[in-house]
């Protein structure tokens, strides 16, 4: 896995992705954990994709920092029982949506005292912060335990929209990605390495969202964008421009370095996700769908 070139998605599937990534200073590291979106989707069809919703982890000079909390979360905080105590990571969710934030409440290193994680999240579409939202979900009658009984050191912080976030030699910042669900995206910088994880793009964004975007994730090294999709009653395997074609024009109009989409929806199985996949490498080369256990080293460009 020492570049990005296209032969194949099993190239990049890590064989050992149970076992946790080492987290060394002056590199930069991505792993997905959960590509699904809407719905976890366990399956013998679903099998070399995966069927857990969205959680993307990111190892950045020494920082662990996590994307989204969807079922994905419990086997990546299964792997970190294996790390040395205590543990100090930072979650950053795009949103409050029930695909987001539902492996949380099985995140197991949050029950460990010795550890802390830094929780960070915007406003929800009906004014509640990210405390409160995954709060709400683990209170009776939808979960047996409140969030209290986590005994590690949570800290919560409200961010707003274009804010930002610096942790030594790491920024993060936020954009608003989808007006109607205000969903966050979020933009990594490193050193001259950059990742942008915008997973709510959606097809009927109007000009002024489209360019807020575009100026958002200009020129980044590593675009992880979101496959879009119709309601259920309209989705079909017609073709790969129904998902993938906003995110791959995006990252034309961009010019990203490379492109990444998750959150494939729950009907599509692997071997429609293999023919989509070279759809979407004839239409941007430097491109693939994700896959559990991936993971990309991300290379300082050559000077």
């Amino acid at each position: 896995m020492s570049n990005f070139e296209l032969s194949g998605s099993q190239n990049y599937i890590d064989e050992q992705s149970t076992t946790p990534l080492n987290n060394p200073v002056n590199e930069f590291l991505v792993q997905f954990w959960g590509v699904r979106g809407l719905i976890p989707t366990p399956s013998s069809h679903n099998s070399r994709y995966g069927g857990n919703t969205a959680c993307v982890e990111m190892h950045v000079d020494g920082k662990r920092l996590i994307f989204d909390g969807g079922t994905g979360l419990r086997i990546l905080g299964n792997t970190w029982q294996k790390l040395q105590k205590p543990l100090e990571a930072h979650l950053f969710f795009t949103n409050s949506q029930s695909n987001r934030i539902q492996g949380f409440p099985f995140f197991a290193p949050a029950f460990v005292a010795e550890n802390c994680f830094h929780i960070y999240g915007t406003a929800a579409s009906n004014g509640a912060s990210i405390k409160q939202c995954l709060c709400d979900q683990m209170l009776q009658p939808h979960f047996p335990y409140p969030l209290q009984v986590m005994q590690s050191e949570l800290q919560f912080y409200n961010l707003t929209l274009n804010s930002e976030v610096n942790l030594d030699s790491v920024t993060i910042t936020t954009a608003l990605i989808n007006q109607t669900q205000r969903s966050a995206g979020y933009r990594v910088n490193w050193q001259h390495l950059s990742v942008a994880y915008v997973t709510d793009l959606h097809q009927s964004a109007d000009q002024a969202e489209q360019e807020r975007i575009l100026q958002f994730v200009e020129g980044v090294d590593l675009l992880i964008a979101n496959a879009t999709y119709v309601p259920p009653t309209s989705h079909n395997h017609d073709s790969a421009d129904l998902h993938w074609q906003t995110a791959i024009n995006l990252a034309h109009s961009a010019n990203v370095q490379k492109l990444v989409i998750s959150h494939h929806h729950p009907d599509d199985h692997d071997d429609f996700l293999d023919q989509a996949q070279g759809e979407v490498q004839s239409k941007f080369p430097q491109s693939l769908l994700a896959c559990e256990g991936l993971v990309i080293p991300m290379h300082k460009p050559l000077i």
